[in-house]
């Protein structure tokens, strides 16, 4: 059972991560960046609000680090209304009709 909470919380940071920052970053930058917010952000897999380092990391984290990794399959496993609303409670804009990861 830990394995499969420790994926949720990946695929939960991973979407809501995905309306950040657009800059240009290095691969190894990138599972950097992925791991520091999978760690600041892992209460958001119980549905816990986002705490104020998670905040931080969501605002850090660069877009393209996260949407690279979102498979179609991925994707399926996402409640993206209650990514977009974590991404919002920590001031981030999130445009309409979004979208996000890979073929």
């Amino acid at each position: 059972m830990q394995g499969k909470n420790k994926a949720r919380v990946m695929l939960v940071v991973l979407v809501v991560a995905m309306i950040l920052n657009g800059r240009s970053a290095a691969a190894a930058q990138c599972r950097v960046e992925r791991r520091m917010l999978v760690n600041a952000c892992k209460s958001l897999v119980f549905r816990i609000g986002p705490s104020a380092k998670c905040c931080e990391r969501l605002r850090a984290t660069r877009t393209q680090c996260v949407c690279s990794v979102i498979t179609p399959t991925v994707a399926k496993l996402i409640d993206v209304n209650y990514a977009v609303k974590v991404v919002r409670q920590c001031g981030r804009y999130v445009p309409r009709h979004f979208k996000c990861g890979s073929n």
